[in-house]
């Protein structure tokens, strides 16, 4: 698994890219960061500050047929506001994602797309 961070506004977001195995596909997930923890918060030199929260916008790229188009499911019951610039993010995120899951499987190597 891995994941960017972003800020924006004074809020935390993470993107985590992993491999949803149900799915055959690769999930890229937005979510609200959470600090990693109270000393991390207050230590300057910590590496990483926050870490992905739950995640409230998914999207499911198959990797393993190329017609298969990528899907986005929104999750949570509470309604949420995202900022453009963040869904802008995220989504080419998303673009990059689907764009390496093509190319691997055109050269058929599907597992060289993390």
């Amino acid at each position: 698994m891995s994941w960017e961070l972003r800020e924006h506004a004074g809020r935390h977001y993470a993107v985590l890219f992993h491999y949803a195995l149900p799915d055959d596909a690769w999930a890229v997930e937005l979510s609200e960061a959470v600090p990693a923890s109270a000393e991390g918060a207050e230590n300057p030199n910590a590496t990483m500050t926050h870490l992905p929260g739950a995640a409230f916008l998914v999207a499911h790229v198959p990797d393993e047929d190329p017609n298969l188009q990528p899907t986005v499911r929104l999750y949570g019951p509470d309604e949420r506001v995202v900022p453009y610039e963040v869904m802008r993010w995220f989504m080419e995120q998303v673009a990059d994602q689907v764009e390496r899951c093509r190319i691997a499987f055109e050269q058929g190597e599907p597992e060289a797309v993390e």
